[in-house]
């Protein structure tokens, strides 16, 4: 891998991690179209270790705060009915779900599922589940001619079991095209919460899935003689920088804005891909993995 394609894959990781647009898509087909190297799994697990090390600067206060909290509750029995305590263990128990699924299907998610034709039909399933999740959310906020605008969740009325979906919700990531944060949230919208809180969530909820599987993948490549250890870890942290600029004007932006231009974009290039490969000007297989 050269510096070039580190810094151009970087930039990627880091605008489209937190966007529910699929980062892992958005690496495997800027590879593609430029006729690089797959940059590959392992390439796309330590280079989310910059986008979550944004996550924690971005969110300190909040996860300092579960932290202490839930630490505490584990000797006082009082600090239990706390609010951030909970959310420790909701963040332990929704997490569950992809640490099982991602073992489960490792050599899956590192071969047969990375084919452009599963890509692009994620990425187009998916965009219209997201926009049916805007529509209702938008519906129940603004209500109608004939009922009043409903009130949605927050984070206070997040229990076991909504945590566990959102969990599930996070697995379907697994996937490219899928995309981390538009499954969770609008798995999160599904079940009537706000938006803001539904993203925080996500957003909490990744930490300690995506760290352990860069560390995961991290021991493996520090094992092997083909990664290119510069450009990767140069990659990894252009995608720390880019990343941390995209939380702060998407936390903005959900706040006001509808998710439908998303969802138009992920149809639009779904369809891109589906005609690129049936007219055989790209492959839907990836090239052999970038060290």
């Amino acid at each position: 891998m050269s510096w070039f394609e580190s810094l151009v894959l970087g930039l990627v990781q880091g605008l489209t991690e937190f966007l529910p647009v699929s980062s892992s898509a958005h690496l495997r087909l800027t590879a593609a179209f430029s006729g690089w190297k797959d940059p590959g799994a392992a390439f796309t697990a330590i280079t989310q270790i910059g986008t979550e090390a944004a996550v924690l600067i971005y969110f300190r206060k909040d996860i300092g705060r579960i932290l202490s909290a839930w630490s505490r509750s584990l000797v006082n029995k009082e600090m239990r009915a706390d609010h951030d305590a909970q959310m420790g263990w909701l963040v332990i128990v929704g997490s569950i779900p992809i640490g099982v699924l991602g073992l489960l299907f490792k050599d899956q998610i590192e071969g047969p599922f990375r084919d452009l034709r599963i890509t692009a039909t994620m990425l187009i399933g998916i965009g219209v589940v997201i926009g049916i999740a805007d529509r209702l959310a938008a519906r129940d906020e603004t209500g109608g001619r004939h009922r009043a605008p409903k009130q949605r969740k927050t984070l206070e009325h997040l229990g076991v079991k909504d945590g566990l979906v959102f969990g599930l919700c996070q697995s379907a990531a697994l996937v490219p095209g899928v995309s981390r944060s538009g499954a969770t949230i609008s798995g999160g919208l599904f079940m009537g919460y706000k938006r803001e809180a539904a993203a925080r969530y996500s957003f909490l909820l990744a930490v300690p899935a995506v760290l352990a599987s860069g560390l995961f993948e991290l021991k493996d490549a520090m094992e092997s003689d083909h990664v290119s250890w510069g450009p990767t870890l140069f990659a990894t942290a252009i995608a720390f920088a880019s990343g941390y600029a995209v939380i702060a004007w998407f936390m903005k932006f959900i706040s006001t804005k509808s998710f439908m231009p998303f969802v138009w974009y992920r149809i639009a290039l779904g369809i891109v891909i589906i005609a690129l490969v049936t007219a055989g000007a790209l492959s839907p297989h990836a090239a052999e993995s970038a060290g």
